[in-house]
């Protein structure tokens, strides 16, 4: 442990070594410098105090946010510049040795000095991500975006050809700072009119009490004309806070949490399905607690299909997508559908629709941004309603779904 802690130091010390470096070359003020010196250490000290008075037993405050958002503000421009001056160190040190070696070596220094360009270069390379993660906590994180999605099923029942859902997921109500924005993005769901609302988890970040100043503002979802549902999140299980051994009070918080959903006007599903009846057809809503590869599993798919036979038209509502891949897409019961979130695109990546969709989420879930499709059967992972950790989101904004069902098959 002591060793790994060391090695981060050293790391850290080598990252702001490099950036000093780069200013360095550029600027020869050394009051300027010293300024320089003086901030990062200021901003150093700020971040490793707020770390170490860090309490697990009340969780991600405003506080732990900002902290979270500034240390990513200096230290992902900080490696994108330091790696750019380790090549150059690199090449420094190449250079260096033929000219040593080759006897050619008259000024005395085994390297060559820095050159300003290269300095210039990492600047203004590093700038790019300083200004994306400055928009991404000012603008991004309530830069509410509705992507709407066609599915094509060839056994879809006939009355639900045309039938909407609209989805969110990954609401974590105790990092929300701004009315207005989330009333905005309340509005953005009632103007799509779908006929059906599925929330798909963590409507908290831990506690209960993060949503009560939220609750009148999610009651404003108007009712939609064959409900709105839910399900639970990993987060939603309070599981990520120290209590100090007192189960009755991580047990109660549980309770209240699942009372949110009544009281917000969503019908909570606990392993179990419900049915949706349009004229003589049905489609089938099931709804497990969370299943996740690496988190919670109190999901039980085998109970919330109870009594569904294959033929039946199933929608899945599952938090993690990792789900998928472990139980669902290859499941006998033929789940048509899944819905999930989980991932938010991990707030950060880049999306050019038609040409390009990358972030580092896909280097950790397979299915982690849209609709994933294997043998006809679908699963759709939502960006995200809020965020966590990092106070904001770049490239991946939050996302309100709206899925419309066709019949038939989809005209490649």
């Amino acid at each position: 442990m002591i060793f790994r802690i060391l090695f981060l130091v050293a790391i850290l010390l080598l990252i702001e070594l490099y950036a000093f470096q780069a200013f360095r070359t550029l600027i020869k003020s050394k009051w300027i410098l010293m300024a320089y010196a003086m901030v990062s250490l200021g901003i150093i000290v700020f971040i490793g105090y707020q770390f170490s008075k860090f309490d697990r037993s009340i969780g991600q405050t405003k506080t732990t946010l900002f902290t979270l958002g500034l240390l990513l503000l200096v230290l992902i421009p900080k490696i994108v510049l330091s790696a750019i001056m380790l090549i150059e160190d690199i090449f420094r040190v190449g250079s260096g040795a033929i000219t040593f070696f080759m006897g050619d070596n008259d000024n005395g220094s085994f390297l060559p000095e820095r050159r300003r360009f290269i300095s210039q270069l990492a600047l203004g390379l590093a700038a790019i991500p300083f200004a994306s993660l400055i928009y991404g906590i000012t603008k991004g994180r309530y830069n509410y975006k509705v992507i709407k999605q066609n599915v094509f099923f060839p056994d879809l029942p006939d009355a639900f050809d045309g039938f909407t859902i609209t989805q969110i997921s990954d609401v974590h109500s105790g990092s929300f700072d701004n009315p207005e924005k989330i009333n905005y993005a309340i509005d953005l769901i009632n103007q799509q009119e779908s006929d059906i609302f599925l929330f798909t988890g963590d409507i908290v970040n831990s506690l209960a009490t993060e949503m009560h100043p939220w609750v009148s503002t999610f009651k404003r979802i108007k009712t939609h004309t064959f409900g709105k549902f839910s399900v639970l999140g990993n987060h939603d299980y309070g599981e990520y806070l120290d209590w100090k051994g007192n189960e009755t009070a991580k047990a109660e918080n549980f309770k209240d949490i699942k009372q949110l959903h009544d009281d917000i006007g969503f019908k909570l599903l606990l392993n179990e399905h419900t049915r949706i009846k349009k004229g003589n057809d049905e489609i089938i809503i099931v709804g497990v607690e969370n299943w996740g590869l690496k988190f919670k599993q109190a999901g039980d798919l085998k109970k919330a299909s109870e009594g569904l036979t294959k033929e039946d038209f199933k929608i899945l509502m599952s938090h993690d997508p990792s789900h998928w891949d472990a139980e669902v897409n290859k499941n006998e019961k033929h789940f048509h559908l899944t819905l999930s979130g989980h991932t938010h695109g991990l707030q950060f990546g880049i999306e050019i629709p038609g040409w390009l969709k990358w972030s580092p989420a896909q280097y950790v879930y397979k299915q982690w941004a849209g609709l994933y499709e294997t043998a006809g059967r679908y699963i759709y992972v939502n960006r995200g309603f809020g965020y966590h950790a990092y106070p904001g989101r770049v490239g991946i904004m939050p996302e309100i779904t709206v899925i419309q069902l066709k019949k038939g098959q989809k005209i490649v």
